[in-house]
């Protein structure tokens, strides 16, 4: 059977830091206070003149450098992100005429900070199909614009960033095993952006009632993603007769080092088998795996037949588990 094989990784941080100690700057918070609750001690911030599909071509050309793939190879193009260039048309589509992909159809996935596991799975389940057999997936954000800087309890999770793989057709024995993806609305405003939107259109009002910027109840977010990344993570490892164990290296979504910290527990891994990067990169939702996954595979963290895993929990709710022999 043709399966999907990650073939090339890529990733773009801005080059803007902004730490835990500048942010006690301008809100009423300390680095220690940050760094206790967090595991954050740093964040990538865009400059003015960057958008996310500039974040996400950066990161894509890193991607298909690796895997020797031309923009004019691509079949499809998919970007995860809820902090889109514009509200439409996709990134997806930006991206592709920065790229030169004129082959490729483009389009984005809104599944917040699962938006990577969402994509990866449509390119797999594209690639299996025969549908194509080069495909970019992008997790790409831009959240510093989308949070309020005078909320501390939010604003001090998140960064910017973009991470890309290629996914090429294969027989071999490295390919995407399983993908096992899960939601539930009924927690929705747990953690959202109100507006501007169909719900919640443009207004003087709004702007006052800063319904732009991203809502979240940190305390029941935190019950609900633990609980969900360890229940789809071991999903994942018995619908293929695997133990915990078996895993050479776990790369969940870095929301903050507590959640992670707890899922692995749950989950029965050791420290070593763990990617963790949210210390320097904070929060940057859809991206936070690719990143994760280029960072593991450069520093040498991944070889050929390991066993990874990525787990993944955003708003939505939204959260799933993708199985990848390498």
């Amino acid at each position: 059977m043709t399966k999907a094989r990650i073939t090339g990784t890529g990733s773009y941080l801005p080059e803007k830091i902004l730490t835990n100690a500048e942010i006690a700057t301008f809100l009423d918070t300390t680095d220690e206070w940050i760094t206790t609750r967090t595991g954050i001690r740093e964040r990538r911030i865009v400059a003015d003149n960057e958008v996310t599909s500039d974040l996400a071509v950066r990161a894509a050309k890193a991607a298909m450098e690796m895997a020797g793939v031309t923009a004019a190879e691509l079949d499809q193009i998919i970007v995860g992100t809820i902090t889109g260039d514009y509200p439409w048309p996709a990134t997806a589509c930006v991206v592709q005429h920065k790229l030169g992909a004129s082959k490729a159809y483009a389009y984005d996935v809104s599944a917040a900070c699962s938006g990577f596991v969402y994509a990866l799975t449509n390119g797999m389940q594209a690639i299996e199909s025969g549908a194509a057999k080069k495909i970019l997936v992008i997790g790409a954000e831009v959240l510093s614009r989308a949070i309020d800087w005078t909320d501390r309890n939010t604003c001090v999770l998140f960064g910017d960033g973009a991470g890309a793989v290629i996914l090429e057709a294969t027989q071999g024995s490295s390919h995407i095993i399983s993908s096992h993806l899960h939601s539930d609305g009924a927690y929705l405003e747990l953690l959202y952006q109100p507006g501007f939107s169909a719900m919640h259109p443009p207004s003087e009002q709004g702007l006052k009632d800063r319904l732009v910027y991203l809502r979240m109840q940190g305390n029941e977010v935190y019950k609900v993603a633990v609980r969900s990344l360890s229940e789809v993570a071991l999903e994942s490892l018995e619908a293929n007769g695997l133990k915990p164990s078996d895993l050479a290296l776990f790369i969940p979504h870095q929301a903050n080092r507590r959640i992670l910290e707890a899922s692995a527990k749950r989950i029965g891994l050791r420290d070593d088998q763990v990617f963790i990067n949210v210390d320097r990169y904070g929060n940057t939702s859809g991206a936070t795996i690719p990143v994760a996954l280029d960072e593991a595979f450069r520093q040498g963290r991944i070889k050929e037949g390991d066993l990874i895993m990525f787990d993944a929990f955003g708003g939505g709710f939204t959260w799933g588990a993708i199985l990848v022999r390498w």
